[in-house]
């Protein structure tokens, strides 16, 4: 084997990593009972899984083609950014929006800050 077909081994494998963890993520969020939980699946997970198939495909072209794709890395740097933020931007509002938190929750430590602020 050369060091070109280990390469491209290699970004396969990432892209491959990448799909388990799309597939791991889709569970998580049928599984889990609240919005907070589905929303810590969708963007934890869904977020590794986006990350780990584009540099598998930024790094297949690019050992493979000898292409340096910016759109690729504009993608990958666009998700890791923007991905986590939304994820909190709307746990936060389903939170103000006082959608009820699963039975298994044991502790609401945002309760006493949120309504705190509300007052002011």
């Amino acid at each position: 084997m050369s060091i070109k077909e280990i390469a491209e081994f290699a970004g396969a494998l990432l892209i491959l990593i990448g799909a388990i963890m799309s597939v791991v993520s889709a569970f998580g969020m049928i599984r889990f009972p609240d919005v907070y939980m589905r929303a810590h699946a969708a963007t934890k997970s869904s977020t590794l899984a986006v990350l780990l198939t584009l540099n598998g495909v930024f790094f297949y072209l690019w050992i493979s083609e000898s292409f340096i794709s910016v759109r690729l890395l504009l993608g990958i740097v666009f998700v890791f950014f923007t991905a986590p933020v939304s994820g909190h931007l709307i746990c936060r509002a389903a939170y103000r929006s006082n959608v009820k938190l699963a039975n298994v929750t044991t502790e609401d430590k945002l309760k006493n800050v949120i309504h705190h602020e509300d007052e002011l």
